[in-house]
């Protein structure tokens, strides 16, 4: 069974039969599954009224803890955005009723973020089914094989040295 990435390595055989190209091989494949599954779950949230930025946004709130309250500091790390950029999310979160934020007691230039009533059952809601859309996006693997890539995935993620949120 061929897929497109084959397609183009063999072009490439052609075109530079000395060339080794089997590096494109994972990288291209990474690249296209990236973008079929960032996809699947665009579609997925859009039809429950998120964007997915959104929904990182509130479960990230989700797992910090029983408070489902963060820094900004720490949720532009966890976010990888910038802190502009996430206070513009921010902004847009707080328009919809799902966030909260409040200078922190004796630090007021410290921002807390925390999940309102309303955020917090829009995530609880949508989490088991977004779940749910993962693994049916994975259901071309068994579960031993969705194992190995995950561990595939995280020996190069931590050579690469992406170990932190």
């Amino acid at each position: 069974m061929e897929d497109a990435v084959d397609v183009i390595l063999g072009q490439w055989a052609r075109a530079r039969p000395g060339l080794d190209a089997s590096p494109m091989g994972v990288v291209g494949r990474v690249s296209r599954l990236s973008r079929l599954l960032e996809r699947g779950v665009k579609e997925f949230l859009a039809g429950r009224g998120l964007e997915p930025w959104e929904f990182d946004m509130l479960a990230t709130l989700l797992r910090s803890g029983e408070s489902h309250t963060m820094c900004m500091k720490d949720l532009s790390s966890s976010a990888m955005v910038s802190p502009g950029a996430l206070t513009n999310r921010m902004d847009r979160l707080v328009e919809r009723g799902l966030v909260d934020r409040r200078p922190a007691p004796g630090n007021r230039r410290m921002i807390l973020v925390s999940l309102t009533p309303e955020g917090l059952r829009l995530v609880d809601d949508v989490l088991q089914g977004h779940l749910d859309n993962e693994r049916d996006l994975l259901a071309g693997l068994d579960d031993d094989e969705r194992a190995a890539l995950a561990g595939l995935l995280r020996k190069l993620l931590v050579s690469l040295r992406d170990t932190d949120l």
